[in-house]
């Protein structure tokens, strides 16, 4: 590996870069490859400027080539000239991730897999139907695709614009899943998988087999290929209710539980956040915002549930696109808009039932904090935004939340830190040179909750 003078960055070297490009565009086509300055600074970064620690402290990268494969299988062939010559490869959907994931930490090839998106089967009945789509097809396509078969798709990312490779990559939950949990929780029923080997061939993966791939950031293999469970189309409605106050909020947004069917998504923002969240009637900046996307034949008893609960229902709004502007509006979107009108505030992804319960000892662990809260069946998760002063104050309020009886998941971290005793079970056999995703898996005896030097 030398230096790019001009940048101080990783770079393969320009001899290498050359025969990369040779070798590649032989194989897919030169007009597939791009060395486009603005384009690889474009396609270098993702959305970890969310966090002001990872701002500070991941390293930068900057590809050396972008690859745009149009077909799955042109991407094991792609990782077999790579392989030879031993450059690293940083696969890239469309970049919507916040930890990092699609930084090219040590140059190289950028793999972008985004034109790899077709829909090529789907199958089964009612709760036994099924997709086969390339990884690059956005969630979005995909759900419209389904529709025609009467079907829907089982959980999506708050932002619909993912790809499927992408989420299931780098993601974990999101709509759906107070049904369905998280994505590496069944609805994968089998993967074609890209390895780092030398080979040239694909990885099949079905079942348990598949679980060492999902949410692994590409670093055990790049998924071309994925066939998901799919559930019965049914006719969603959004609504929207407000509360006088947050503890009024969780109290709406518990009494949903009760609801049968359960809801497809049901979100809870606290009145600090609402003023943040894009202008619509159906929010009151003055109030706590409870939003849920339920069943068209409960919604008289979602509204019932809401109000005995002290909430008042602002809006009732059939269809799929009502029903997704609720979802734009979920998980860390809320973060998002918040630091839209107020970028000082940082942000962790948190778990716990002293979020509805004890909700100002929360807020005691970080000054300003501000909550946003999803419901589960177990527990409420959201994100805890505060004003954000120095990584070692992060870090020492994440002891406390634990001591309270709140978990976390820290986005101020580049490296994986799930399921790693299963990644390292297949890496060295997929990517035995290292060269998938380089800089973003810990050391041998890392804590999965490592956390970077201050």
């Amino acid at each position: 590996m030398t230096t790019d003078i001009g940048t101080g960055l990783p770079s393969i070297g320009a001899a290498r870069a050359r025969e990369l490009a040779d070798r590649l565009g032989a194989l897919i086509g030169a007009d597939r490859l791009s060395t486009d300055p603005a384009k690889i600074e474009r396609l270098s970064v993702d959305w970890a400027h969310m966090s002001p620690i990872l701002s500070a402290q991941l390293p930068a990268g900057r590809a050396d080539l972008i690859a745009t494969p149009t077909s799955a299988e042109q991407i094991p062939e792609i990782l077999r000239v790579a392989y030879q010559l031993e450059v690293p490869v940083t696969p890239r959907g469309t970049g919507l991730g916040n930890y990092g994931q699609a930084i090219p930490l040590h140059g190289g090839l950028l793999l972008d897999i985004s034109a790899c998106r077709a829909v090529e089967e789907i199958g089964g009945e009612g709760d036994g139907a099924w997709v086969r789509a390339e990884a690059g097809v956005r969630m979005r396509e995909l759900d419209t695709a389904v529709a025609a078969h009467g079907q829907e798709l089982r959980i999506y990312p708050s932002t619909k614009g993912s790809t499927l490779g992408g989420f299931l990559a780098g993601g974990s939950g999101g709509t759906g899943s107070i049904t369905y949990g998280s994505n590496a929780d069944g609805l994968v029923t089998a993967l074609d998988v890209a390895p780092c080997d030398g080979s040239g061939a694909l990885i099949h993966a079905e079942g348990e087999e598949t679980v060492p791939y999902i949410h692994a950031y590409g670093i055990t293999g790049v998924i071309v290929r994925a066939t998901v469970r799919l559930a019965p189309r049914r006719d969603w409605v959004a609504i929207w209710a407000a509360a006088p106050d947050y503890p009024t909020g969780t109290e709406a947004l518990r009494a949903l539980l009760e609801l049968d069917p359960e809801p497809r998504l049901a979100s809870l923002d606290e009145q600090a956040v609402v003023a943040a969240l894009p202008r619509d009637p159906a929010l009151d900046p003055a109030r706590a915002s409870v939003r849920a996307i339920v069943q068209a034949h409960v919604v008289d008893a979602a509204a019932a549930l809401l109000r005995g609960a002290g909430a008042e229902v602002l809006a009732v709004r059939p269809g799929l696109v009502a029903a997704d502007r609720i979802t734009a509006l979920s998980y860390n979107h809320s973060t998002f808009h918040l630091q839209k009108r107020h970028p000082e505030y940082f942000h962790l992804e948190v778990a716990g039932t002293p979020l509805w319960d004890d909700p100002d000892t929360v807020r005691s662990v970080y000054p300003g904090t501000v909550l946003h809260l999803e419901l589960m069946r177990e527990r409420p998760i959201g994100m805890l935004m505060a004003p954000y002063v120095s990584p070692d104050q992060v870090y020492t309020g994440m002891d406390a939340l634990e001591e309270i009886g709140v978990s976390y998941h820290s986005p101020h971290n580049w490296m994986l830190d799930r399921r790693l005793d299963d990644v390292r079970a297949v890496v060295g056999r997929t990517d035995p040179r290292g060269l998938l995703n380089p800089g973003k898996l810990t050391p041998d005896g890392k804590d999965a909750r490592w956390r970077p030097a201050s």
